[in-house]
């Protein structure tokens, strides 16, 4: 079983910054892509930032430039620093491990959110 613990959310100004962390339990952190979704009220979860195994980066096109999302496999980490903070980026963000495929079939791992507030 993994768990993955998010912290590093709180109230900023518009643009501010903000760094968050998901550590994980486990031995597979390091085989996996990792992402961070957000989701604000009355809307769906939507990728934010994911990183491959292997350290490729993808990214919403609402955040590119202004967000990095950054891994440490010693470490068991995926972090997310995001700078130059807009109201709209208010949200709760959830780090995800996965997706896993294998002869159990196709599953994920998900945080259990942290909140984030951009004040204007």
């Amino acid at each position: 079983q993994v768990q993955l613990v998010e912290s590093g959310g709180g109230l900023v100004q518009a643009g501010g910054s903000l760094r968050l962390s998901c550590a994980a339990s486990g031995s597979i952190f390091r085989l996996n892509t990792m992402g961070w979704y957000r989701q604000a009220p009355g809307k769906q979860r939507d990728l934010v930032a994911g990183i491959t195994s292997t350290g490729i980066r993808n990214y919403a096109d609402s955040v590119k430039g202004r967000f990095t999302i950054s891994r440490d496999n010693a470490k068991n980490t995926v972090y997310l620093q995001m700078n130059s903070l807009k109201p709209e980026d208010t949200a709760v963000y959830y780090c995800r491990l996965g997706p896993i495929v294998d002869a159990r079939g196709s599953y994920d791992y998900w945080g259990q959110g942290t909140q984030v507030t951009v004040s204007s």
